[in-house]
């Protein structure tokens, strides 16, 4: 359902609460504060612009730091007094330099949420997001001694190289039979594979859309 911006539920401080998740992995990135001028300026400009509460006055994420956020959705909750933006992010989300601002652990919770780490662990999806989201922090920090970092400096000639080197190494594991030696290529182009969607702005949602598009293509005949 479309929600009028007049229907926004603001508090007493004329404020509403905002989650801020990327929109490939839907990651919590931050929770911040909006008041009627910075949302509107959210929508007209599709970047984030929040109030400090701290400041008393609009920032716009990113204006010193260069870690804007686009934004590509903003959801409004069944009570109309709390939004979710979906963004993608250019750099980190934290002053701290973290990607989240919600990188730390409570103590007390040691081990409550195992069971959670190991189902997301097998969920190859949930691997593929993260890895793209990591790989895109590569791509923006260019930490020292990452091979990550390094395909990135040596650009698009080199990781279409890389790509093609590692489908070759595939296709020989394969017309070896050496299950375990392919498992290990595949996992080499895919990686590889992902570098290149960040390097040329692609998403693993694009990607998602289009087996999509295909399947219902091909079950449709």
């Amino acid at each position: 359902m479309k929600v009028p911006i007049d229907k926004i539920e603001f508090d007493q401080r004329g404020l509403i609460p905002v989650v801020v998740q990327d929109a490939n992995t839907r990651q919590v990135l931050t929770l911040a504060y909006m008041n009627p001028q910075s949302l509107k300026r959210t929508i007209e400009t599709k970047e984030t612009w929040f109030w400090s509460r701290s400041r008393s006055c609009l920032w716009h994420k990113g204006e010193t730091s260069g870690n804007t956020q686009r934004v590509t959705e903003i959801l409004v909750d069944c009570d109309h007094d709390a939004l979710t933006l979906l963004v993608t992010a250019n750099g980190p989300a934290c002053h701290s330099g973290e990607q989240s601002c919600f990188h730390n652990e409570l103590q007390e919770a040691d081990g409550l949420h195992d069971d959670q780490v190991a189902a997301r662990e097998s969920d190859l999806g949930a691997v593929l997001n993260e890895l793209y989201a990591l790989i895109g922090l590569r791509k923006h920090q260019r930490p020292a001694g990452s091979y990550t970092s390094y395909l990135f400096d040596q650009g698009l000639d080199k990781i279409l190289k890389k790509v093609g080197e590692e489908s070759s190494e595939t296709v020989i594991a394969a017309k070896n039979q050496d299950s375990e030696a392919l498992v290990a290529e595949l996992s080499d182009l895919l990686y590889h594979l992902i570098v290149l969607m960040v390097e040329r702005g692609l998403t693993l949602d694009e990607i998602r859309d289009e087996l999509v598009r295909r399947r219902k293509k091909e079950t449709a005949q």
